[in-house]
């Protein structure tokens, strides 16, 4: 049995896809098959290391973007996606996998391109409840499709659709909150505030929360994962802001947190402050009450319409970004951190949110499909 997944080359589409391959193993044991091959095809490995621990074929292909905006690389792009599919065929011909599952992005488009030729069964997966070009133009010939958010499914043909949620990784999915104050370094009589604005960080919310962190480590401990690129900056501009200041020790800086101290932080955080990526999934399973604010010019505008749609379940509040300002944001962390009872709320309406089964509903499937291609 060979499998094939694709997905844009970004942390929120890569570590899904990572979750629904573990998966796929799991139930191939589960059902007592074959051990099957599983093949990646994007522009990067992202992360090299992460496919080699989960043996994981790679398979090169290059993908143009369409923007939604007027740019000289449009044309050179579209060049660029034509020989991407080419190749893409080239080598799926010569993988021929039994399924390819397409998590959306312009990175994807090469490979289902090439499963639509060569009539290989495709499932899809969107992330985002407003669909990506690429999900909804192979939702015309997809045999299933998964949505993260119930309102993306209006956009799909009926009868296709599973409501799936998020796939998020079996390491991730229980916070740890044994040992996790001694872990970090944090006192576990002070209540800890995690701000995490993705992989990436946020330069608006790191900018934001130094102009009140001496106000928050009056009250709180902040876990900050800045984002690597913006980590020497941020920790240096802090370490100024918090020079005499006797209760520095509360903030703690990170230009990442790994699997271990991510787990960690959700077992002992009593709100988080983020963006409205593919994090949001990791909060709602930790059950932890968020801040969101999602970047005001994502593309299809899917951050914000992701955000509401989350604080529409009550497990978070959404500030955008024309709104945010340090008043603003230190108000409602005062806010909800001074009513346990909204917390709660909140928490259990996360957790009902979260669906932290859906890479094995996923990967279910894409076994199915693959046995029934195989034969």
């Amino acid at each position: 049995m060979k499998i094939l997944l694709t997905g844009g080359g970004t942390g929120g589409h890569f570590y899904p896809i990572i979750a629904i391959a573990t998966a796929i193993r799991a139930v191939a044991r589960e059902e007592k098959v074959i051990a099957p091959q599983i093949y990646y095809m994007a522009e990067t490995r992202y992360d090299s290391r992460v496919l080699f621990d989960n043996e994981i074929i790679f398979v090169p292909v290059s993908a143009g973007k369409i923007r939604n905006y007027f740019s000289i690389l449009n044309f050179f792009d579209l060049f660029k996606t034509a020989w991407g599919a080419i190749r893409a065929t080239i080598d799926m011909f010569s993988i021929y996998p039994d399924v390819v599952f397409g998590k959306g992005g312009y990175v994807s488009f090469p490979a289902l391109f090439a499963a639509r030729i060569l009539r290989i069964p495709v499932i899809i997966h969107e992330s985002d409840s407003t669909p990506g070009k690429v999900n909804k133009w192979a939702s015309k010939f997809a045999q299933k499709i998964a949505v993260s958010y119930k309102e993306a499914a209006d956009d799909f043909p009926p009868g296709k659709v599973a409501f799936t949620g998020n796939p998020i990784r079996s390491e991730l999915i229980t916070p740890l909150k044994n040992g996790a104050h001694e872990f970090l370094k944090l006192d576990p009589d002070i209540p800890t505030l995690l701000i995490i604005g993705g992989s990436q960080g946020s330069q608006i919310i790191n900018d934001t929360i130094l102009d009140i962190l001496p106000s928050l480590i009056e009250k709180y401990q902040v876990i900050h994962q800045t984002g690597k690129n913006n980590f020497t900056d941020v920790s240096g501009r802090a370490s100024i802001i918090l020079q005499k200041n006797p209760m520095k020790e509360r903030y703690h800086p990170y230009d990442y947190l790994n699997v271990l101290a991510m787990r960690m932080v959700a077992g002992i955080a009593e709100l988080a402050i983020s963006r409205a990526g593919s994090t949001v999934f990791e909060i709602a399973c930790w059950g932890i009450p968020s801040i969101l604010i999602p970047i005001e010019k994502s593309n299809g505008d899917h951050q914000r319409k992701n955000a509401f749609s989350y604080a529409r379940e009550g497990g978070a509040v959404v500030l955008e970004e024309p709104n945010l300002t340090p008043h603003v944001l230190l108000g409602e962390i005062t806010r909800l951190m001074d009513s346990k009872q909204i917390r709660e709320r909140m928490s259990l309406s996360a957790k009902s949110f979260a669906h932290i089964d859906s890479a094995v509903i996923i990967a279910k499937e894409i076994v199915s499909i693959a046995l029934r291609h195989e034969n």
